[in-house]
């Protein structure tokens, strides 16, 4: 019902990353993050082989939902609804030996002999389970079965329990194989419908219609200025920047490629980083054209929609997606 997309967070940083110099002093954070969030990214997309056994007719299948409790917002990696309960998946894409220890809330991370916490997924899937239950209430979605999985997506990563826990800590962690029988054993647990189809279509759209993404002013967080930002169009070939602008298309100096919509890109990165708008002399300063009268049939060649007239025009850029 939501299919999963590159997360807008992953498609900022890809962006800051093609403007901002190779020795920026936040570069380096900001790569680490880029990897970060691409492994889950990673780990998230992985189970999609497994989430396509479940029988289509019988359950829905959600990704990426961010929804509000009333006080604070919470994200469900995947979500899947069948009509005799509802099924929250937190998917972590950790290498390694893990040892979830429950006395302290924390994951630790083994490798090379080398120790490393993590947050507590069974805690944070917990939490996530509760706010859940509250936005289900304040939307008048009574007494649904809720159930909640933590997924390892890597068959190859170690799974252990601290010696001060019990055993039945580890039963809502998993890795993404188990995933159908653990599904199969809620149905047996679960025998008798909850919710009608007509009732499963009224929640599906109230998710949706509530969905807010995640949006984070990355230049903000990484406290870099706009003038730090890389300007000019890259060449889709070798990814030199700038290309020139002669005769209606843009050139590469460096591997003589040319093309004629090579500035999309760039529009691209404006809307991620700076804007969802621009006017004739933004896009001048951005894409690195002198002529004002370029820049216009450029703009209107887009079928941009627009506001206001002559010097007041603003463009509305599409979506990056």
């Amino acid at each position: 019902m939501k299919e999963r997309k590159m997360p807008l967070i992953i498609r900022k940083l890809n962006a800051l990353l093609r403007r901002l110099p190779q020795h920026h002093p936040q570069r380096k954070d900001i790569e680490a993050s880029f990897a970060k969030y691409m492994a889950g990214y990673r780990g998230e997309e992985s189970i999609d082989y497994v989430l396509g056994f479940l029988p289509e007719k019988e359950y829905y299948i959600l990704h990426d939902v961010r929804l509000s409790d009333g006080v604070r917002y919470f994200q469900i990696d995947t979500l899947i609804v069948s009509s005799k309960f509802i099924l929250l998946l937190e998917i972590k894409n950790i290498s390694g030996t893990l040892v979830f220890d429950q006395t302290f809330n924390q994951l630790i991370r083994i490798t090379d002999e080398k120790e490393e916490a993590f947050p507590d997924p069974i805690l944070q899937i917990q939490r996530h389970e509760q706010q859940f239950r509250a936005w289900l209430h304040q939307h008048h979605f009574h007494q649904i079965p809720i159930e909640s999985l933590v997924i390892i997506s890597s068959p190859y990563t170690l799974i252990k329990n601290s010696r001060d826990n019990q055993a039945e800590h580890l039963e809502m962690v998993i890795h993404s194989g188990k995933l159908s029988k653990k599904v199969n054993d809620f149905e047996r647990l679960y025998l008798s419908p909850i919710l009608t189809d007509k009732l499963i279509k009224k929640l599906l759209r109230q998710m949706s219609k509530k969905h807010t993404p995640l949006s984070i002013d990355l230049l903000q967080r990484f406290d870099i200025k706009t003038d730090e930002l890389l300007t000019g169009v890259h060449c889709p070939d070798c990814g030199y920047l700038p290309m020139k602008r002669m005769q209606a298309k843009w050139i590469c100096p460096k591997c003589l490629k040319t093309s004629k919509d090579a500035h999309l890109m760039a529009l691209v990165d404006y809307e991620l980083l700076l804007c969802s708008t621009i006017n004739n002399c933004q896009f001048r300063q951005f894409l690195l054209i002198s002529s004002s009268s370029i820049a216009h049939k450029m703009l209107c060649s887009m079928n941009l929609p627009v506001s206001g007239s002559f010097k007041d025009k603003i463009y509305f850029l599409h979506p990056s997606e």
